[in-house]
């Protein structure tokens, strides 16, 4: 963790689901791996901009000439469990041009008549790119097992078609890392307040919010459903405490920082003569 020495642990392997995990017994409120609150979560979170926007570089750069390598980075989470700050506080640090942004929403009539990867195939992150899924395949599995909106059968399929689809991607140069914002019923409970009692927030309310809200126990059983079925070594999960906003942005933008890190990412070598091409540049004038 050379890019960040504000851990005083790698919350990398406290955070990943290992067999024998169980949601239920995991907080929502703790720091695992870093000590300090918010004001030093702010700055290391400043900190670790720094090395993410490098290393996002490199990966591009690498692209430029063939390397294959990419990320795709997960997000799942009750509503109000920050999503949206993931993508604000941490993508936000690096240059746009290498992030493929998706947001799934509730399927099309088109998206319907399809397998239900058949969307997600089509936005997967292309070489050089970190992809980000706001929302994935998994709300198939969970929303769609929470709702019934498909036969138990069905939702039974869907987990081995999930692991087929992630061990392809895996094969074909994708560093998959799959995150749980977890956030505590309480908690949320104050987030969906706030955004009521504050109308510049009332744009980001749902009444379906609320219905969801009520199926709690439905939802946190689909996800440990998710876990275990899922959990691989080429696709693990992280289930990331959320109950303190700059913990969940920190941490999440350090699976990012590892994931690069273990590519080994050296700048791509010139294929031309460096030389040569300087003093053509300057006999122009």
């Amino acid at each position: 963790m050379s890019h960040e020495p504000f851990w005083t642990e790698d919350p990398a392997p406290l955070l990943r689901v290992e067999p024998g995990f169980r949601l239920a017994d995991t907080p929502s409120s703790g720091h695992p791996g870093f000590v300090g609150g918010k004001r030093e979560g702010h700055r290391a979170l400043a900190q670790g901009a720094t090395a993410l926007a490098d290393l996002q570089e490199r990966l591009f750069a690498c692209s430029r000439l063939g390397d294959e390598r990419r990320i795709l980075l997960v997000l799942q989470a009750m509503d109000t469990a920050g999503k949206g700050g993931i993508v604000k506080h941490v993508m936000g640090s690096v240059d746009p041009q290498g992030v493929q942004l998706v947001a799934f929403k509730k399927p099309t009539d088109e998206e319907l008549a399809h397998d239900f990867l058949w969307r997600i195939r089509r936005e997967a992150p292309e070489a050089g790119m970190i992809g980000v899924f706001d929302r994935s395949h998994y709300e198939d599995v969970l929303i769609g097992r929470v709702r019934e909106l498909a036969p138990a059968e069905e939702i039974e399929r869907r987990y081995g078609a999930i692991n087929a689809f992630e061990a392809e991607l895996a094969d074909a140069g994708t560093t998959i890392v799959k995150v749980m914002l977890h956030i505590s019923r309480d908690e949320q409970r104050e987030r969906l307040l706030e955004r009521l009692d504050r109308p510049d927030k009332h744009w980001k309310f749902n009444p379906g919010d609320i219905d969801e809200r009520e199926r709690w126990n439905d939802y946190a059983e689909a996800y440990q459903v998710a876990f275990d079925r899922t959990s691989a070594p080429h696709a693990p999960w992280y289930v990331v405490p959320a109950d303190h906003k700059w913990y969940a942005r920190l941490a999440v933008q350090h699976l990012l920082i590892d994931a690069l890190d273990r590519m080994q990412l050296e700048w791509p070598a010139a294929d031309y003569d460096v030389a040569e091409q300087r003093e053509r540049l300057l006999a122009t004038g």
